[in-house]
């Protein structure tokens, strides 16, 4: 039986009819077509899913449609501001070349901006930790740590 569930997205309020065993993946990707937050795994173990909710990183294959009732839900999309201009953490991980496939990019960029949000000024120790949910198979994690870096001399948003 659907339900109707309301909750912010990228800063827009909105709301859509979901199934109770969708998840918050599908409602990103197949009800509003946002296709930056990946599938990767489905169990909440690549990260490549990794959205805010409320400010905090979650895996969005592992949380249900029903718990994003009023809810501010931030994806890769929603980073750009408004005159189109890419957040800091973006362009880092350009400058840095911390892109390779890039199909773990969304993820680890909004894993790193929630602890950025949290901490302006954080060690690599506590950047290994806040990544360690985010699977690369490409870069090595070493340009990834040299961004998120970079990004906190920057400022922040």
């Amino acid at each position: 039986m659907k339900s109707t569930i309301h909750f912010t997205l990228n800063g827009e309020q909105v709301q859509t009819e979901v199934e109770p065993w969708w998840t918050l993946l599908r409602i990103i990707r197949d009800t509003f077509g946002l296709t930056g937050t990946k599938e990767g795994c489905g169990y909440g173990e690549c990260g490549a899913c990794t959205v805010l909710m409320d400010g905090v990183a979650v895996n969005s294959c592992l949380v249900l449609a029903a718990q994003v009732g009023g809810k501010e839900v931030l994806t890769i999309e929603g980073l750009l501001s408004q005159e189109g201009e890419l957040h800091p953490l973006q362009k880092a991980f350009m400058q840095k070349g911390a892109i390779q496939c890039g199909f773990c990019t969304p993820g680890m960029i909004l894993s790193a901006k929630a602890l950025l949000d949290r901490n302006g000024k954080p060690t690599d120790e506590e950047i290994r930790k806040t990544i360690v949910g985010n699977l690369c198979r490409c870069t090595g994690y070493v340009k990834i740590i040299e961004a998120i870096r970079a990004a906190q001399k920057v400022g922040r948003d």
